[in-house]
């Protein structure tokens, strides 16, 4: 599955796409905020797309005519979300290299995801999840009509072996299809 919005494509990982996952996720300012260990050499992150990217539902981020990837974006539905969620609900997560952060690539990228989750998934509820301090996060979730749900405190986060607060928000197919993002 292949999907496009005005500047980018989101197609599924390669094995090939290691050497730029390395260089977005070796930067310690993406992957500690959002809950996994930077990245410490190419085969970490020839690991991580076999074991954790290649699953359906996982795209990696491009700009279109470049298909070197910037980042990643990924809908899990139901029991394959991090959230106790029911079958017909997902879970939205990202993140894009530095160099292209504020350029509103992650909130055009995440309005094409939630326009397949809700038209061709037909999933009732979307939701995303950052941690204090992602501030970046919860613009990027707001812009694309996300609300704040509940906060959950003392979350461990396996990767990095700590412990967290967690802020949870949604976005139902009703009140998106009547917001027009």
């Amino acid at each position: 599955m292949v999907l496009t919005t005005e500047r980018l494509v989101l197609r599924p990982w390669k094995v090939a796409d290691a050497e730029s996952l390395f260089y977005y996720a070796k930067d310690e300012r993406i992957g500690p905020i959002a809950g996994w260990p930077a990245h410490q050499s190419v085969e970490e992150s020839r690991e991580v797309i076999r074991n954790v990217f290649s699953q359906e539902g996982v795209f990696a981020v491009t700009l279109k005519g470049d298909d070197t990837t910037i980042g990643c974006i990924g809908l899990l539905t139901g029991s394959r979300s991090n959230f106790p969620i029911d079958e017909d609900e997902g879970e939205i997560s990202y993140w894009i290299g530095v160099p292209y952060w504020g350029k509103g690539l992650i909130p055009e990228a995440m309005k094409e995801i939630i326009r397949y989750g809700f038209e061709d998934l037909m999933l009732k509820c979307l939701w995303c999840g950052y941690f204090d301090g992602n501030e970046k996060s919860k613009r990027a979730q707001e812009k694309c009509g996300f609300r704040y749900y509940r906060t959950n405190k003392d979350v461990y986060c396996p990767l990095t072996r700590d412990v967290r607060t967690e802020h949870i928000s949604r976005l139902t197919r009703e009140k998106w299809s009547k917001s027009g993002v």
